[in-house]
């Protein structure tokens, strides 16, 4: 059944804009994707080729996503033309899939001029390159304590995705559709950036001003404010904890209530929600960078590898260690 839809009317480019997807093995499906919906739909909407694409990656042979589809490749890493775009789609495992062939690749490509974006945990491709010094990024928010410990040249923030002139990044998820739809809007206006939404069901577009995760509120499935104030101080302040007492103050209570308070509302104390999270900011640098065990600890706000490694063990039920050591990672 031939379905109705309604065109939107735009100026057709003098050849189509070329999107250059490079798959990194283990990359996640969906901020591929959506992203490559966006570009075929504003086509349809259009009833003009504003965009066309190709699917590359190193080897240009075969590349497996994290759910174990295979995917066939149409190009190796070929030298560009200039007005292309380069969008690295990561996933998990990313540091292990940036090689050294990749790296040299994005460097060359970046200085003929090419645009070069990376999708969900791909701005550590870029990062590991050079190409996002002095230049303001977002990843994924599981990965974004490792890339600032080891990335301090790059401007990182959390916001669903970051234009900053030739440099495109977009934390995953569905925050690749935001990014698309800025590119669609930019090159061939809201009206069909907005129809492209629409084809997608898609109600509710972030701008770059938006952040990843949900609202402190949202998370912890709790509004009281003071609550989540404490929790925004402790989440903000995991190398240097700040102290209970100071917390209490900070909100206009006494140690007691903010005891109190914690234990209605999320059965611990803040002693142990603040451990909690120190332990889980530890566990991510164990797992997604080379730091070492004691520098990981004083990242976490530590002053001992022994007091790290009881706590550690005490929630995880493993050292930092054999944490490190099971997956392949130096200690």
């Amino acid at each position: 059944m031939d379905l109705e839809i309604q065109i939107v009317d735009v100026d057709a480019p003098a050849k189509p804009r070329r999107f250059v997807f490079v798959l990194l093995d283990q990359f996640t499906l969906l901020p591929f994707a959506s992203s490559i919906e966006c570009l075929r739909i504003a086509n349809r909407m259009s009833e003009k080729k504003l965009y066309e694409w190709v699917i590359a990656g190193d080897g240009g042979e075969f590349v497996t996503c994290s759910n174990g589809v295979e995917f066939k490749l149409q190009a190796d890493l070929d030298e560009l033309l200039r007005d292309d775009t380069i969008m690295v789609c990561g996933g998990i495992k990313v540091q292990s899939a940036t090689n050294r062939r990749i790296v040299n690749w994005l460097r060359r490509e970046a200085r003929r001029g090419v645009v070069v974006g990376g999708l969900c945990t791909a701005a550590y491709t870029l990062a590991k390159s050079g190409l996002l010094d002095g230049k303001r990024a977002t990843i994924h928010w599981e990965n974004h304590d490792s890339f600032s410990e080891e990335f301090d040249e790059v401007d990182l923030t959390k916001s669903v995705f970051v234009v900053d002139g030739n440099r495109l990044t977009a934390a995953g998820g569905t925050a690749s559709l935001d990014l698309m739809l800025k590119i669609i809007a930019d090159d061939h206006g809201e009206e069909l950036a907005n129809a492209v939404a629409d084809q997608l069901i898609y109600s509710s577009i972030r701008t770059d001003q938006d952040t990843q995760r949900l609202s402190i509120p949202t998370r912890i499935g709790v509004r009281h404010p003071k609550l989540s104030k404490v929790i925004q101080m402790m989440e903000s302040n995991i190398e240097d904890p700040i102290s209970p007492a100071l917390l209490a103050k900070e909100v206009g209570m006494s140690t007691r209530q903010l005891e109190r308070l914690f234990r209605r509302y999320l059965a611990r104390s803040p002693k142990r929600y603040y451990m909690e999270l120190r332990l889980q900011k530890a566990r991510n640098l164990l797992m997604q960078t080379d730091m070492s065990v004691i520098n990981v600890a004083l990242a976490c706000g530590f002053a001992s590898p022994s007091h790290f490694s009881k706590c550690y063990r005490a929630h995880y039920e493993t050292t930092p260690y054999r944490e490190r050591g099971s997956h392949g990672r130096k200690a």
